[in-house]
């Protein structure tokens, strides 16, 4: 039963067009030889390898597969210890060259995670490398009738030594050729070889002028091949030698034969494995090319399919379908006219769960499922009959008989044209009859039928449901659409009306129909001509929410993009604001430096104020880097009044100040910042209403840095900082030291992950302070501790 259902299926026209992916001639053996598996474990298990195939590809591309010959007879002489052929070598060669190229492929390469592919590690890890031999042979053999001379020493001898024998015959030989006694009995200046001894053309008729044996003559008998007795030793000597290189290589293809029968266990192992590797890899191959998807598996027993194609019929042109079963019903029955699309339903549904049970993806969108069923009996006719007989209502009898005997509750039942063949009254109810002992036995099944007793029996009877096969009656041509939930229209009148059938025999006809039927044919054709409406409104709601979607996301990149844009400006003159501050700290620190020189005491004041304006500086860069950008946005914010006497942040100089007084008309403030009383501009200004709203400082750091301290601190502690935050403190650190010409400073940072310890060296580097530093000893903190030594 089984083997009839795949037939009329098409599932081997499946295997068919799958074997031309593979590349191996095992891997095309197991396409063709597939079977699809019933077992729920089993097909999970084969979903999961072409998961990983399927993935391999997109991400790294396919594996250097290709085909090699088929050496199983050769494997049976090395078992037999039989001594290989140069050409028997060459091909067991030629599948360890292409299991070596696989697994370089697939263990060497920097890009590919191997763990990530368990089910592909555990094939791969199958193939048997042995580079050693392989290139031994290739060294070895150059093609099927060449061995290298160097294949051995006793090789390279005799083929020496032949070489030399051969010269000397030839030298002789030339002397006869060129000889004014014998030229004139030759038929042609050249030496030839005859029965595997060199020979010199003579006349005929001149061969008893010339000492030697004849070993043939022409065809046209005017040439005599004649071996001068003179090179008839030599030439003896030559055939000896050639008898030791064919015993010579007889030995070394024995060598090979044995070194190869030892591996016959691996080779075999490792063929198979190329095999197993192409066949899941075609499988991926066949699946990317038809635009398949990973099926979701349930045990619910329901069949849910999105656009579900048939991959029998051409992407361009196939319609696809969507259709559900099991959920809500458990039988449905499919009307519609001829050529409507019916039998490919019905085949597209086996169709995928037979691909999906065979280890392959389906061609459906994302999120279809479908149970795995223990059986899918199909009884579908090859084409429509013009003119049905009793044999053919026998066939499809014979055949729902064999799938009543078979099926159970977790079978899907494939039923195409159910009922015809015999009279429309007796097939309508066996039709019926035989839906109903399927639905009892909780089958799934899908009937496809014209009679409209049935579609009514649908309508009106708990877990059926009707379907039906949309067909263009303006242009005579079937759409190929499944609409679920309405029964297929009759049409016949509409079509023959349309092809020209005179209007008295249409009413004619309809009025020979029951009113009851006419007033259901009616009720059938409002409900139709209603889906289609509401399909058709919801097709452009749909398109309208993708269209708004669309407009959403590009609204939210083009916003990202301002965000982004805005980031930057600020970025930017941030850090020019900063190189300014840094070449103007230079700028002081170098003064300072020069004047420190001068080792005058008098003048330490100076020195101060200068240090001062270093400090500041310092201070002004660190800003520039640290300072929250949310504080600077809401200096701008003008949800605030500005009154005197307020404590305000002044954004541009981030400085607090008190202020003193406001002038509405220029927009401006006097406050009071220290000792000093500036004019702001009232943008930069931002109130301090409580401490907490103060920008945090930067962790303090434990060091004495007042120029006139005799004791000053020569060690500093950074843990806890980010490298800009160090650096900083650390520049005012070397400077002071510098100042008060401390030679060596501790620098703690600790260990951690070695970020701070690698941004502090360097900046190290390029310090003016800094003559060399190196990481602590023992005892000095080692690796958490880095000692300056400063310039003097």
């Amino acid at each position: 039963m089984e083997q009839h259902s795949l037939e009329k299926l098409e599932y081997f026209n499946i295997l068919k067009k799958l074997s031309t992916y593979s590349c191996t001639y095992i891997g095309k053996e197991l396409c063709v030889n597939t079977r699809p598996s019933y077992s729920f474990a089993q097909v999970e298990i084969m979903q999961a390898q072409i998961n990983e195939a399927f993935s391999f590809i997109i991400k790294y591309g396919i594996p250097p597969l290709s085909d090699f010959p088929d050496v199983l007879d050769i494997l049976i002489k090395l078992e037999s210890s039989y001594t290989l052929s140069i050409k028997n070598i060459l091909e067991i060669n030629h599948i360890l060259k292409l299991s070596s190229e696989l697994q370089k492929y697939f263990y060497s390469s920097d890009n590919i995670n191997v763990e990530n592919f368990p089910v592909l590690n555990a094939l791969f890890s199958l193939l048997y490398v042995n580079t050693n031999l392989s290139r031994e042979i290739e060294e070895t053999f150059f093609d099927v009738n060449t061995v290298n001379d160097k294949a051995s020493p006793v090789l390279f001898d005799l083929r020496k030594n032949r070489r030399k024998k051969e010269q000397d015959i030839k030298d002789r030989l030339n002397s006869f050729l060129h000889s004014s006694t014998y030229q004139k009995y030759l038929q042609e200046s050249v030496i030839t070889i005859r029965n595997d001894r060199y020979v010199i053309p003579v006349k005929n008729e001149s061969r008893s002028f010339i000492k030697g044996f004849i070993h043939d003559i022409s065809a046209s008998g005017s040439t005599a091949f004649i071996e001068p007795i003179s090179v008839f030793e030599i030439n003896n000597e030559i055939n000896n030698i050639k008898i030791e290189e064919s015993i010579e290589i007889e030995r070394i293809l024995d060598n090979f034969s044995n070194k190869l029968s030892s591996l016959t266990s691996e080779i075999n192992t490792t063929i198979k494995a190329i095999g197993d590797i192409d066949y899941l890899f075609a499988k991926a191959k066949y699946s990317k090319n038809i635009n398949a998807t990973s099926p979701i598996l349930n045990k619910n027993k329901e069949i849910y399919l999105i656009d579900a194609r048939n991959p029998l019929i051409d992407e361009k042109k196939v319609v696809p379908i969507s259709i559900n079963l099991g959920k809500d019903f458990q039988t449905l029955v499919i009307t519609g006219p001829n050529t409507g699309g019916k039998t490919v339903t019905l085949k597209t549904v086996g169709l995928i769960c037979l691909m999906a049970y065979s280890g392959l993806y389906i061609p459906a969108k994302e999120n279809s499922t479908i149970p795995v069923f223990d059986m899918i009996s199909a009884d579908i006719g090859d084409e429509q009959s013009i003119q049905e007989s009793l044999s053919t209502f026998s066939s499809h009898i014979i055949n729902i008989i064999n799938i009543i005997n078979a099926a159970t509750s977790d079978s899907l039942i494939l039923l195409d044209e159910l009922g015809s063949g015999t009279d429309p009254n007796e097939g309508s109810a066996l039709a019926i009859s035989i839906l109903e002992f399927f639905h009892n036995l909780n089958s799934l099944t899908i009937a496809t039928t014209h009679y409209s007793e049935i579609k009514e029996y649908a309508l009106v009877t708990e877990g059926f449901e009707n379907a039906s096969s949309d067909f263009d009656i303006d242009n005579l041509k079937p759409t190929f659409h499944l609409i679920l939930g309405v029964p297929g229209k009759s049409n016949a009148f509409a079509i023959s009306k349309r092809l020209g059938l005179p209007d008295k025999i249409i009413e004619r006809g309809k009025s020979l129909i029951d009113s009851d039927a006419v007033h259901i044919e009616e009720l059938l054709k409002n409900i139709y001509d209603n889906k289609l409406f509401i399909e058709h409104e919801k097709e452009e709601i749909q398109k309208k929410i993708n269209q708004i979607d669309l407009l959403k996301h590009s609204l939210e990149d083009r916003l990202d993009k301002v965000e982004l844009k805005k980031k930057e400006i600020i970025d930017k003159a941030k850090v020019e604001a900063r190189d300014i501050l840094l070449y103007a700290k230079k700028e002081a620190s170098n003064a300072i430096k020069e004047i420190n020189k001068l080792q005058n005491s008098s003048l330490t004041s100076d020195i101060k104020d200068l240090n001062k304006i270093r400090n500041n500086l310092n201070s002004s860069i660190k800003s520039t880097s640290t300072y929250d950008a949310t504080i600077s946005t809401t200096s701008n914010n003008s949800d605030y009044t500005l009154e005197p006497n307020m404590e305000v942040y002044i954004s541009n100089l981030n400085q607090y100040g008190i202020i003193l007084s406001i002038s509405q008309k220029a927009n401006e403030a006097q406050v009071q910042v220290g000792n000093s009383k500036l004019t702001i501009n009232k943008r930069f200004l931002t109130p301090i209403k409580t401490e907490n709203t103060r920008p945090k400082k930067v962790s303090s750091v434990h060091y004495t840095n007042n120029v006139n301290n005799k004791h000053a601190a020569t060690e500093i502690n950074l843990l806890g900082m980010t490298v800009e935050e160090a650096i900083f403190v650390i520049d005012k650190f070397l400077d002071d030291a510098s100042l008060q010409h401390i030679n060596s400073v501790r620098i703690v940072h600790g260990k951690g992950t070695g970020a701070l310890k690698n941004g502090i060296h360097k900046f190290l580097k390029t310090h003016p302070h800094v003559k060399s530093y190196r990481l602590g000893t023992f005892g000095e903190g080692e690796m958490g501790v880095t000692i300056v030594d400063i310039e003097q």
